[in-house]
Parts: structure tokens; sequence; C-alpha cells
């Protein structure tokens, strides 16, 4: 039974630049740069049939190809953090794909995580409480740093260890966002001179 969730890859250069970012904090296990990621939809584990309908329904989200950039540093977990992760600027879009992402797994019967979506890339797993006052000083030193950008150019179901979670992730799928779109429909709507613009609403 696989465990799958949906996401964003991120160019093997930012990778390695979020991973220079690790430190030696006490109670932190750094991502592998290879893991880093930006998730989307966590379905968790889920049976092969049920799977390849979430593939399906997946293939008919339609939405251009957009840009990403990265940048800051925050925790999960309040004064007990329990990870660091990199900020993601004007994630509208991203926004959007979670929304888009949830529906496709309703529409197959797959309960989603469906808590306050924040699009970030997590960096490092936080071991216990007691070391928030070193955690803290680092945000502090590093809260305001850029990593810089990319453009997201497809979707990826990607899948974990069964029953555990973790990487290293395999890619089962991947959906091309579509980069072309906007200029194929804008030659199309200058000849049939209807003057509408591209949706973006997936």
């Amino acid at each position: 039974m696989p465990r799958l969730f949906t996401g964003i890859e991120i160019p093997a250069s930012l990778q390695l630049r979020l991973a220079l970012i690790g430190a030696p904090l006490a109670g932190a296990r750094w991502i592998k740069p290879q893991n880093m990621h930006i998730t989307l939809c966590f379905a968790g584990d889920i049976d092969n049939l049920r799977a390849d309908d979430w593939a399906a329904q997946l293939a008919k989200i339609e939405m251009p190809a957009f840009d990403v950039t990265i940048a800051g540093l925050d925790t999960f977990g309040g004064r007990r953090p329990r990870c660091i992760w990199a900020g993601i600027e004007n994630g509208e879009a991203l926004q959007r794909l979670h929304l888009a992402h949830l529906r496709a797994a309703r529409a197959v019967g797959i309960a989603c995580d469906n808590r306050r979506y924040r699009p970030h890339v997590t960096l490092a797993r936080l071991r216990g409480g007691s070391h928030a006052g070193s955690v803290a000083s680092y945000l502090s030193a590093n809260a305001a740093i850029r990593f810089g950008s990319f453009t997201a150019t497809r979707l990826v179901l990607f899948s974990a260890r069964p029953g555990q979670g973790g990487g290293p992730y395999a890619v089962e799928d991947s959906y091309p966002l579509q980069q072309h779109w906007q200029a194929h429909n804008h030659d199309n709507n200058h000849d049939n001179n209807n003057g509408n613009d591209y949706d973006s609403q997936p």
C-alpha cells in the first residue's frame, strides 16, 4: 500500500543552496537536499486502485507554469518547535493547486490532510523541545535569508516509504504545467479578435 503525496520539485542547484543553511543545532535532523520539495497534498497510505483513481483526477487539473520564490525561515510547533522550514513568497498559485488537489482526492474518497495550508520547504526535523532557545537564535540570525526563484513546470505524485514516510521519495507520476498555453491562445484570440484572457483558476 503506497504512501502518497503530491508536490513541486525543487531544482538541484536550489536544493543545494537550501542545504547549505544547515547548522549544528542540538536535536536537529537536517533533510537531505535530494528530498527537499514543496508538498501540495498529503494522502498517506492508500490502496493501489484508489491511487490510480487519484492519479487520473490529477491529470485533469489545468494550470500554467508559474514562478516560485523561496525566502525566509520559520518553524512549526510554537514554543516546542518540531521543524525548521523555508517559506514561499506570493504562494497564490500553490494555494490554488493545493485546493485543486484536495478536490481531486475527495472525488475518489481520499481524505487528504486539510489543515490550513502554508506552502514551505522542510529543512530540518527537531526532536524534543528543550532546544527552543538555540533554534530561536538561529532563526533570528537567518530569518531574512533569500534562497532564490525557479519556474515550476510540472506537478508530481510522490511515494514515500510505506507506513513510515520520509525519503528517498519516488516519482510515481508527473503532470506538466501548460507552459505554452497562454502564448498559443493569445495567437488564437488575436485571430478571432475576441480579446478573452486566460483564467488561471484550476
